[in-house]
């Protein structure tokens, strides 16, 4: 990654109080870029944000990404101070691990609201103004979820799929106009993510990282110098951690055989729930 690509760079995190959001604030920081980061917790984001250091800056501010006007007005306010915006990250995400008959009808409507439309606004508030700078970078967050159809993630998974779809068609369309589109899509990262959003059959995090075959999440301050890389390089996915580029391909050449291994992935799952 070039050292300097971040100087100076005006940039927007949604989801920044913790997680994948704060790693990303915490890397642009030290890159050099003055961050916003935003998050329905205020309190979290400014935390974070008073505790980076580096040439940037930071700061923190509260944000539902589910309102889009709020959205909007967010990035309209960091345009009148900075005269523009270099970076959008649509990041801020809820899951839902658990059986979809027991997915009452309002957590649906939660999950849509603000993995899919939490995205849209941001894109729909960001996206337009980039086209007139005739530069600008959009990345946004979906999951290994959005390649691959995980079991006992249904809502989850749907979700993720749209972001991926949004996020490379966009990219298609963008690039005449000099912007460029990423999607981010790791496997299970060491965020408090999968510590929410658990019913039924799903007894913990742990429980379900087992389940899966995974003994160490992805670390997300190493994540974010990956999406930090890959914007710089203009690609299209961020796949990590490796073991989930493997099962990307295998996905794609061999899709029964991993159809197959999700549901004996969900039949363990039944039986440890069980003996739980």
């Amino acid at each position: 990654m070039k050292r300097d690509a971040y100087i100076g760079k005006i940039a927007i995190v949604t989801g920044g109080g913790s997680g994948i959001g704060a790693a990303l604030g915490t890397a642009l920081v030290a890159a050099g870029a003055h961050v916003v980061l935003a998050d329905l917790d205020g309190s979290a984001a400014e935390k974070v944000a008073a505790e980076l250091s580096g040439p940037g800056s930071a700061r923190g501010v509260v944000l539902d990404v589910t309102d889009a006007a709020t959205v909007q007005s967010l990035v309209d306010s960091v345009v009148a101070e900075h005269g523009r915006l270099d970076l959008m990250f649509n990041n801020a995400g809820i899951s839902l691990l658990g059986e979809t008959q027991d997915l009452p009808i309002d957590q649906w409507n939660a999950i849509i609201d603000v993995n899919i439309r939490g995205v849209v606004h941001g894109v729909a508030a960001a996206y337009p103004l980039m086209i007139k700078q005739g530069s600008g970078y959009i990345v946004n967050t979906a999951s290994m979820g959005g390649l691959m159809a995980a079991g006992l993630l249904t809502s989850y998974v749907m979700t993720k799929h749209a972001v991926v779809g949004l996020s490379l068609a966009l990219r298609s369309e963008a690039a005449a106009y000099g912007v460029g589109v990423t999607a981010i899509c790791p496997a299970a990262v060491n965020t408090p993510i999968l510590d929410k959003g658990q019913f039924g059959v799903v007894k913990g995090r742990d429980f379900f990282l087992k389940g899966q075959g995974i003994r160490k999440p992805v670390d997300p301050d190493e994540l974010a110098q990956q999406v930090l890389g890959a914007v710089v390089k203009n690609d299209a996915l961020v796949i990590a951690p490796v073991q989930a580029r493997f099962a990307h391909r295998l996905q794609r050449l061999a899709p029964k055989f991993t159809q197959k291994q999700s549901i004996k992935f969900i039949a363990k799952q039944r039986k440890w729930a069980d003996k739980a």
